[in-house]
């Protein structure tokens, strides 16, 4: 299952693998597929929500957005016909800033963990998104408030606490590579590979398991709850890649990651999109990207739906 990693070890190697380094990623893909000026469509969620919005695809619902210090005392007023809630920074990254609230009362709000914070911790955690502590550039940010996701059951063994997502890359509008990226203890609920997550390599064809991942070391079981990886099948998987592939004519960006989650009543949603995604879904996939964009560039036909991409992916 894991001999990718123990054979294809030395540069030479990893290039015969055809594994897309940094360099390569920044200069011959980001520089000529995505145009900067698009960037603000993806850095910026609001914008992204718009664009969601417009386009069919379905998101978490925007409950509200807190631009300006003083707006920061109406949290309560904003929320109050919501028992659960997310706040984010509208311009953070790698899940930085973001803050689940599964409850609260007065001044007691409860975190995923079973842990409380108070109202002034919460005003203080805002004011932070709004002070740019977690934002790209640290610059300032706003901060958005929206519905909280109920991920579904049939996740509820592969994840620690947080709400598992799907990342799927996207070149041209076609779907090329997808990861599950599983929470755990080490990642505090975090969806989020360099802070200690999972990542498996998914099929794109079928939404199952190929291989799983964790500090870039194969892994079988999930370190905390000790469900067997390999097991995994992402239902719905057509309706996972629509989004990803529908995300092209949204952005107009060729290149890009799409994180999608699976609602238990809503289905698969759109948490965010990445202009410039990392590159570790190639080792939790034992399968390098250059291969998979050299065979869109000279096999794939263009000027299709994003429904006819994707099922010309899944024919």
């Amino acid at each position: 299952m894991f001999d990718w990693f123990k054979k294809f070890t030395s540069p030479k190697l990893l290039r015969a693998k055809g594994v897309l380094g940094m360099n390569a990623r920044n200069f011959h893909i980001i520089s000529q597929y995505n145009p900067r000026r698009l960037y603000p469509l993806v850095d910026d969620k609001v914008q992204t929500k718009a664009l969601a919005l417009q386009y069919g695809v379905n998101t978490p619902n925007l409950i509200g957005v807190i631009e300006h210090q003083f707006q920061v005392k109406n949290i309560l007023k904003m929320v109050e016909n919501h028992s659960e809630f997310v706040v984010k920074p509208s311009h953070g990254s790698g899940g930085k800033g973001v803050l689940v609230i599964k409850g609260y009362e007065a001044n007691s709000f409860t975190l995923p963990s079973g842990k409380t914070m108070t109202y002034n911790e919460l005003y203080q955690h805002i004011s932070n998104i709004l002070s740019g502590l977690y934002s790209l550039g640290g610059r300032y940010d706003s901060a958005l408030v929206e519905e909280v996701v109920h991920f579904s059951d049939i996740f509820k063994d592969y994840s620690y606490q947080g709400v598992p997502d799907v990342r799927v890359i996207v070149y041209k509008g076609y779907p090329i590579m997808a990861m599950s990226r599983l929470s755990t203890a080490e990642s505090g609920g975090r969806a989020n590979l360099h802070q200690g997550a999972v990542g498996v390599g998914l099929d794109i064809k079928t939404g199952k398991t190929k291989k799983a991942v964790q500090h870039n070391m194969p892994i079988t079981y999930h370190p905390d709850t000790k469900a067997d990886l390999r097991k995994i099948v992402v239902p719905l998987w057509r309706e996972h890649l629509l989004i990803a592939a529908k995300a092209y004519e949204m952005t107009g960006l060729g290149y890009f990651g799409a994180d999608i989650v699976l609602d238990a009543q809503k289905g698969p949603m759109m948490l965010e999109l990445n202009a410039r995604p990392g590159l570790a879904i190639q080792i939790a996939n034992g399968l390098g990207l250059k291969k998979a964009i050299k065979r869109v560039d000279k096999k794939y036909p263009s000027g299709l739906t994003a429904e006819q991409r994707v099922d010309y992916v899944l024919a």
